[in-house]
C-alpha cells in the first residue's frame, strides 16, 4: 500500500503540533493538585457593605497550611524552614506569606527558593485571614483564627485585621489610604459566609485597577532599545482570546522573559469593544510551580 505524499506531510505537521504543545505547555506531577481556597470576585459598587468585614489585601504569595505542610494556591509544596512552622495546629489555616508593602519580589524569590534560605525567610511574615477547618460562619471563625494565632505566639504569625466600614464613600477612603501607604488594595470578605473553596461573591477584591491571569503562548521580538531582548508577551485568556503586553517589564525580564506555558498576572483599565484588556501591564508570574 503506498501513503501519498499529501497524506505524509499532514502526518508531519500534526506531529509538529503535538511536540510544540509538549514542550510548550507546563506538565505538573499527576500528584498535584490545588489548595481548597477560596478566590475572590472583583468588588462592585452597589454591595451591602454592612454584610462584609474589610481588610488590607496583602500582596505576597498564598499560602495554605493544610495541618502539616505549607502549600502554594496550585497544591505545590513550600520548602519553608522547620522553625517557620513549628508548633502549628493541625487543622488548616489559609494566609499570605508577606514581606511588607511593595516586596512582592523578595517574598516571591524566597518561597520559590530551594533549599529554603534559611536568612531570607526571616524577612516573612505569614498573615492569617482564614481557617479552613473551623464549621462557622466567618463572623465565628475571626476569633477562633485570633485565638489560634494567639495560641501559637509567634511574631511572624500574625492575624489579618478586619474592620466594618459604614458606606462606600468609608471604603473608598480606606483604599486610598492603603494605596498612598504602597499597599495593594482591599478584601471583603461575606460575615455570614460559610469557607468554601472557589470563586464567589462571599469575598471580594478592591483595587484602583483590574488584574487577571494570561497563559504566555509566545515571545515577540524586541526592536530599537530592545533588540536581542523579549520586546511583549503574545498571552492567552481563558476564553482563546491573544493579546500582547509590552509594558510593565524589567530589562532582566526582557532578557529572561516568563516562560512560554506559564502563567503571568496583569493589570489593565477596562475592556476594548474587541474584548482584549485595555493598556495590559505586566506584574508577575503567578505563584505556581
Amino acid at each position: 500500500m503506498r501513503t501519498s505524499s499529501s497524506s505524509i506531510s499532514a502526518w508531519r505537521a500534526r506531529l509538529i503540533v503535538l511536540i510544540w504543545l509538549f514542550i510548550a505547555w507546563p506538565v505538573y506531577p499527576a500528584t498535584l493538585s490545588p489548595s481548597p481556597v477560596m478566590l475572590a470576585n472583583v468588588y462592585h459598587a452597589g454591595a451591602a457593605l454592612n454584610d462584609y468585614w474589610v481588610s488590607e489585601k496583602y500582596d505576597g504569595v498564598r499560602g495554605y497550611w493544610d495541618g502539616e505542610k505549607l502549600r502554594t494556591r496550585s497544591g505545590a509544596v513550600i520548602d519553608a524552614p522547620a522553625w517557620f512552622t513549628a508548633g502549628w495546629p493541625k487543622t488548616p489555616m489559609d494566609g499570605e506569606l508577606w514581606a511588607g508593602r511593595d516586596q512582592f519580589e523578595l517574598a516571591s524569590a524566597t518561597i520559590r527558593q530551594q533549599p529554603a534560605d534559611d536568612q531570607a525567610w526571616h524577612h516573612i511574615r505569614y498573615m492569617v485571614f482564614d481557617v479552613p477547618g473551623h464549621a462557622g460562619t466567618f463572623d465565628e471563625r475571626i476569633p477562633a483564627l485570633r485565638k489560634w494565632v494567639a495560641q501559637i505566639d509567634q511574631p511572624w504569625v500574625q492575624p489579618v485585621l478586619q474592620f466594618k466600614v459604614a458606606n462606600e464613600a468609608e471604603l473608598k477612603r480606606k483604599l486610598d489610604e492603603i494605596v498612598q501607604g504602597g499597599g495593594e488594595g482591599l478584601v471583603l470578605h461575606r460575615g455570614a459566609s460559610l469557607y468554601r473553596a472557589g470563586r464567589s461573591d462571599d469575598l471580594l477584591k478592591f483595587k484602583p485597577f483590574d488584574d487577571a491571569e494570561a497563559r504566555v503562548v509566545d515571545h515577540v521580538p524586541g526592536k530599537g532599545k530592545y533588540a536581542g531582548m523579549m520586546g511583549s508577551l503574545l498571552v492567552e485568556m481563558p476564553d482563546g482570546t491573544q493579546f500582547r503586553i509590552g509594558t510593565g517589564f524589567t530589562d532582566e525580564q526582557r532578557r529572561n522573559p516568563p516562560p512560554v506555558g506559564s502563567l503571568v498576572t496583569y493589570r489593565y483599565q477596562g475592556m476594548t469593544s474587541g474584548g482584549k484588556p485595555r493598556f495590559a501591564r505586566f506584574m508577575r508570574i503567578r505563584d505556581e510551580p
